[in-house]
């Protein structure tokens, strides 16, 4: 046993000292990836805390505060087209209890007047816009405006179609795959392996899993983006859990597993840009950029736009 001890504690000491010195300094393993844009501000749904969610004009108020990334969700209606909206059911959005591939795009109902903004409940917001828009007129309206395209269920249709209108635009530097299903992302990968892709659910724990167990500054990491939410709004702005006793406990933990510094560091020197979201708040804002965050996803365009001119301003 004490010979074991012998030669097990030295070589577990010089393998923690040699993780550490590459978690800081992981070039010397890695090509770092080069990053075709730096999202500092991203609108979520196209920033739904000031217009009604996915709307064009709610993506036309974000482009006015200098919005780096407009991030949406797609969905595919009856006749093939793909259009941007969150809900695969239209009841919250419209009050019509129908499935978006059940329609054709020109039966679409028009939005509610007013939708609740989901992370910042008790709030609601309003716009003269109510209809649903095509991917392909964003495209067409912002061509060289980063988006990050969320597909939520294994529809190779959806994807496809997708994969194919980032290819006519000549968009694939600038568009994102997100999805938080490992079987999605891979399908999407496959369709058009020119895009970028974000980590998956899976993929974040095993991501999590390497950097306790010290593993990763020795592995490879092909994805580019690590969008997370911010353990900081749970309870507080984000409900995962229906109870309340369950959120607390996963905002302990969760804050205890991410919001590592040390962490956000190396992705960042890795070139993987990590980006918070949904943040609606100066509180959260100032937690984010102070882990070394590359940027932050919000409802409220406006109020990040005027903390990052404060700040920078300041510098």
């Amino acid at each position: 046993m004490s010979s074991l001890l012998y030669y097990a504690l030295p070589t577990l000491g010089s393998y923690v000292l040699l993780s550490i010195f590459l978690l800081r300094r992981p070039r010397l393993l890695h090509t770092p990836w080069v990053p075709a844009f730096c999202p500092r501000l991203g609108a979520h749904r196209g920033g739904s805390g000031e217009r009604l969610e996915n709307t064009m004009e709610a993506m036309e108020n974000s482009m006015t505060q200098r919005a780096d990334l407009l991030e949406l969700d797609c969905q595919l209606t009856r006749d093939g087209v793909v259009v941007v909206s969150h809900d695969e059911n239209l009841l919250r959005q419209s009050g019509v209890n129908r499935d978006v591939s059940s329609l054709d795009f020109k039966e679409l109902p028009l939005y509610k007047e007013e939708l609740e903004v989901y992370f910042s409940p008790g709030h609601f917001a309003h716009g003269s816009d109510r209809h649903m828009v095509r991917l392909e007129d964003l495209f067409q309206r912002f061509p060289r405006t980063p988006m990050s395209v969320e597909v939520k269920g294994e529809n190779e249709q959806l994807i496809h179609k997708i994969a194919s209108l980032v290819r006519r635009f000549d968009r694939s530097e600038i568009t994102i795959w997100a999805s938080e299903k490992s079987s999605v992302m891979k399908k999407c990968r496959a369709a058009n392996p020119e895009m970028p892709f974000c980590f998956t659910v899976s993929r974040g724990f095993w991501l999590l899993l390497l950097y306790y167990v010290g593993l990763l500054p020795f592995i490879p990491i092909p994805e580019k983006f690590f969008m997370c939410f911010l353990p900081t709004i749970i309870n507080r702005t984000y409900f995962p859990f229906s109870s309340p006793g369950l959120n607390q406990l996963w905002a302990v933990v969760s804050k205890w597993l991410i919001m590592r510094k040390s962490l956000i560091q190396h992705l960042e020197q890795r070139g993987v840009q990590v980006i918070f979201w949904c943040l609606n708040e100066e509180m959260d804002f100032e937690a984010a950029y102070s882990l070394g965050a590359t940027g932050v996803i919000t409802d409220y365009p406006t109020a990040l736009r005027h903390y990052l001119d404060n700040h920078e301003a300041a510098a």
